[in-house]
């Protein structure tokens, strides 16, 4: 703990809380999310190749996927491996300069999944509401300038809150009520004035979450009317099993911020925000790949074709 103010340039390194201080936990913990984040490689590392060597997935749809499943490699990658080395360590201790990394790396891939995501939903738009002009409106260029304007936009925000974050003063403690660096916790301990940095965080995490929703909420409520004017039982359920997978990816992680910034200030805390950020963070960068691969048939021929020439 560092209290003294006169030290407050001082501080080169933080203390990790982690998930838990009990130390009877530390190794069952540590299989679980070794396990947890061995499958997010797979899952991800799997589906960004299998839709960039099969010729069938050289489509708009499977584009923003492969770029879903490596934002959420991404930020799972900046979190997970540092997770399971404080499981090991007696004190998980993390540099100033490792703490600005992660929290760099963190905020871009997860701010860019709010962009793919509303991204996505805009694809099944086109595809059911105007299929006819699908593949001039969500040309190879027009997706690569949506992904280039989200990265772009997602590194110099992130940019501008990481080096006002750190140019802060951190005297009040350097222990981080968290298992990895983030925004809030790192704010909880300045002894700097932070309401200039709250409100720059407060506007663009607001821009974010709600321009994306939007996007996604009226993608959809188009889409919605579309296959209920359909004559065709089968055109609706066609429709319908498209959108189920980026439906469910959507409910899952926007419902899981919701909760997370949206619960009243006086519910709000650590505990609470830890449990909510192992579940965006390392649950649903797992499941992601399940969601979007088993209920659809498309990547389950890949996988047999890739396997035919494996074998």
């Amino acid at each position: 703990m560092l209290e003294n103010p006169l030290f407050c340039s001082q501080v080169t390194e933080f203390t990790l809380m982690g998930l838990t201080n009990r130390p009877e936990l530390q190794g069952p913990l540590f299989v679980v999310f070794f396990l947890n984040y061995m499958a997010i490689v797979v899952g991800n590392l799997g589906l960004i190749i299998l839709t960039s060597v099969d010729s069938y997935l050289k489509t708009p749809m499977y584009f923003f996927l492969r770029h879903l499943a490596f934002v959420d490699l991404g930020y799972s990658t900046a979190i997970g491996p540092k997770m399971l080395v404080g499981f090991m360590e007696e004190k998980n201790i993390i540099s100033n300069n490792g703490c600005a990394m992660q929290l760099v790396f963190f905020l871009i891939f997860i701010a860019s999944e709010l962009f793919i995501l509303s991204a996505m939903a805009y694809d099944r738009y086109v595809a059911i509401c105007k299929p006819l002009y699908y593949m001039v409106i969500m040309s190879d260029k027009v997706c690569w300038i949506l992904m280039a304007i989200s990265y772009l936009y997602n590194i110099m925000v992130t940019l501008l809150i990481s080096i006002k974050l750190f140019r802060s003063s951190f005297c009040k403690s350097n222990v981080i009520r968290h298992f990895y660096c983030d925004s809030l916790p790192l704010l909880s301990i300045t002894c700097s004035d932070t309401s200039e940095i709250e409100l720059i965080i407060m506007i663009f995490a607001g821009f974010n979450l709600v321009t994306s929703l939007l996007v996604i909420l009226i993608s959809y409520m188009f889409v919605l009317v579309t296959i209920l004017r359909m004559n065709s039982s089968e055109g609706r359920h066609k429709a319908f099993s498209t959108c189920s997978s980026h439906l469910t990816g959507v409910v899952i992680f926007y419902g899981t911020l919701l909760f997370m910034y949206l619960q009243p200030q006086s519910s709000h805390s650590f505990d609470t925000d830890k449990m909510a950020s192992v579940f965006y963070t390392l649950v649903i960068p797992m499941l992601n790949p399940l969601i979007y691969s088993l209920r659809n048939k498309e990547v389950k021929g890949a996988l047999r074709r890739l396997f035919k020439r494996i074998m």
